[in-house]
């Protein structure tokens, strides 16, 4: 699936579940980018003055001070996918809890926490391909939120187009349901990437929640628009976009959502992540 949508220039945020050195290695093979979370127990070289060399994660991090941390390393012991590990240090009242979960788990289950483990709780690693003239190591972090957004898509699709929910009874009803929702899906999509792009450019973001909840109030327009010529479809779906720009935008709060964080964590407008910035604000 990756070596199909990996494009030059391209990002790929993966969860924790989904880590891959082979996803990684088509991705960089493909001049794309990938940023995930560290596999404790995937295998890590330093590079150092152009040398490898074998990196003990722990004991280095164990006696660094410092808040954010980040090396040069290759991922693999056969891949040797060339990468940075970002290790951003957690607040000590977190790191506690962590810990303290830890320790409840490992005694009901039996078993002793090493000391290199309890170290790692302390930090947050990243590994990404993303050259540090593009992130600097603190918007890394920062990028990694946007991971989210994959879960408001889903909690849409399950709570704004009831995609969770079956009220047919028969084979063939449930089979017109689903694919119903499926279809409504897909052009809701297809109409929110460039709408999210437009609102963007406004300094204001996209309300997926809004969206969805703006193409159910139409629907009686969309089912008699689905069946007419091209012509009549096209000016439907503009009138459509044109009244959802003024009415699917979030509501102005004091929080910074992640997408302005991590543009502010730029410092400048940045042409070649902008569009990622648009499509997941």
């Amino acid at each position: 699936m990756v070596g199909e949508l990996a494009r030059a220039s391209s990002l790929f945020l993966f969860a924790l579940g989904y880590f891959k050195l082979t996803a990684f290695a088509t991705i960089v093979a493909a001049q794309a980018y990938f940023l995930s979370r560290r596999n404790h127990q995937t295998t890590l070289r330093e590079v150092v003055g152009g040398q490898q060399r074998a990196l003990d994660l722990p004991k280095s991090l164990a006696s660094d001070t410092r808040p954010l941390v980040e090396k040069t390393i290759v991922l693999g012991a056969y891949e040797r996918i060339p990468a940075r590990l970002i290790a951003v240090r957690m607040p000590e009242a977190i790191v506690t809890e962590r810990r303290r979960r830890a320790y409840a788990a490992a005694k009901k289950q039996g078993y002793t926490l090493s000391q290199a483990y309890l170290t790692l709780m302390a930090w947050k690693l990243f590994i990404t391909n993303v050259p540090a003239a593009v992130w600097p190591p603190k918007t890394v972090a920062v990028a990694y939120s946007l991971r989210w957004q994959v879960e408001l898509v889903f909690r849409a699709w399950k709570s704004g187009l009831h995609l969770a929910t079956l009220t047919t009874t028969t084979k063939y009803s449930t089979l017109c349901y689903r694919y119903g929702r499926m279809l409504l899906i897909l052009l809701t999509s297809a109409l929110s990437s460039p709408l999210r792009v437009t609102v963007w450019q406004q300094h204001r973001e996209l309300s997926l929640f809004k969206f969805v909840r703006h193409c159910q109030a139409n629907a009686d327009h969309w089912f008699q628009c689905l069946f007419q010529p091209p012509l009549p479809l096209t000016t439907f779906l503009s009138r459509l976009c044109a009244a959802a720009e003024r009415l699917v935008r979030k509501a102005v709060r004091k929080r910074r959502t992640s997408a302005q964080r991590l543009r502010e964590s730029l410092g400048s407008p940045d042409d070649f992540f902008e569009p990622t910035l648009a499509l997941a604000a």
